[in-house]
């Protein structure tokens, strides 16, 4: 199964309107034409009355999308392991209405491993995953917030029915290390020829300097969150600053960087054009092997973290 070379991560329709239609084709219709042409959304994205709202729209972009890249378009969704979803055929229904939202699934994963909570659960749904594939419905499988013991558990189950996996998921950037240089997710997926894909490349978007103070924070949980880090990360932003002003980029465009020199496919959010060409541009270059050291130690001396994903395995 052949996808893009970097992906954009669908997260933002939770405050959906219609009038974001027009900007989110605009987002799509552009990073295809820059070449990312992977795209991941989930099918729990846009809930109740906008349920399966952003594969909606991805698929009607893709459909109407004439132009650089179009054949190379990948579509990837996430199925959630909801409690009621304890078969199967319940994970192939649910891969059958995503691929029907989507106009067709390149790429169906495990949005997060039950092993924390329910590890009884998770077999029958791998076993769906492989149907969806073995009927031609979808084109490949993932992973997403597995560990390397449940991923090897799982390599296994999967290989057994004839399935590869093609990728894993994780929150990694440079304040979310821990999945790589703790659990060594990413020595494990090298083994297994598995494409370790970096959710949250931005700390949703502590690492693009708009909040170095705490004048700027965002309203609500965020300000909480990113109230309790920001005095211990000053270190990486102002190494992040320095690093962007000798490349004449910006601090995100590192960061994005900083994760493809670490072998990781990113996958940052875009809600307007404007983001989407900031993201695109951290394409077509790469950091020193010593600016990459240079952001490694000034990573490793933050004295705090993002919160991990409570659903990662070890």
């Amino acid at each position: 199964m052949g996808c893009g070379t970097w992906a954009w991560g669908n997260r933002l329709l939770w405050n959906y309107t219609e009038s974001m239609d027009q900007d989110l084709n605009a987002v799509f219709d552009h990073c295809v034409s820059q070449g990312v042409t992977l795209f991941d959304t989930g099918d729990s994205y846009g809930t109740g009355k906008l349920s399966g709202q952003s594969e909606k729209l991805l698929g009607r972009f893709k459909a109407s999308y004439q132009g650089p890249n179009q054949d190379n378009i990948c579509l990837a969704t996430k199925l959630a392991p909801y409690p009621w979803r304890l078969t199967r055929q319940s994970m192939v229904a649910a891969g059958q209405a995503s691929s029907q939202r989507l106009g067709g699934l390149d790429l169906v994963q495990m949005h997060w491993s039950t092993a924390n909570y329910f590890p009884l659960q998770e077999g029958p749904l791998l076993d769906g995953l492989a149907q969806l594939c073995k009927q031609k419905i979808a084109k490949g499988v993932g992973l997403s917030n597995y560990g390397p013991k449940r991923l090897r558990w799982a390599y296994s189950r999967l290989s057994d029915r004839g399935i590869k996996i093609h990728t894993l998921q994780v929150q990694y950037s440079l304040l979310s290390t821990y999945p790589v240089t703790q659990l060594g997710l990413k020595e494990v997926c090298d083994e297994l020829d598995i494409q370790l894909i970096a959710y949250s490349p931005l700390a949703l978007g502590l690492l693009t300097g708009k909040y170095s103070q705490k004048s700027a924070l965002p309203k609500g949980l965020r300000k909480f969150a990113f109230g309790k880090i920001l005095s211990g990360v000053q270190p990486l932003l102002a190494c992040l600053k320095a690093v962007a002003a000798e490349k004449d980029k910006t601090m995100a465009q590192i960061a994005i960087n900083w994760c493809i020199c670490k072998g990781t496919l990113p996958i940052p959010g875009a809600k307007t054009l404007q983001q989407a060409q900031q993201n695109t541009a951290a394409l077509g270059w790469h950091l020193s092997e010593a600016e990459v050291t240079e952001l490694d130690k000034a990573s490793a001396a933050c004295t705090q973290q993002t919160t991990q994903n409570p659903f990662q395995t070890r």
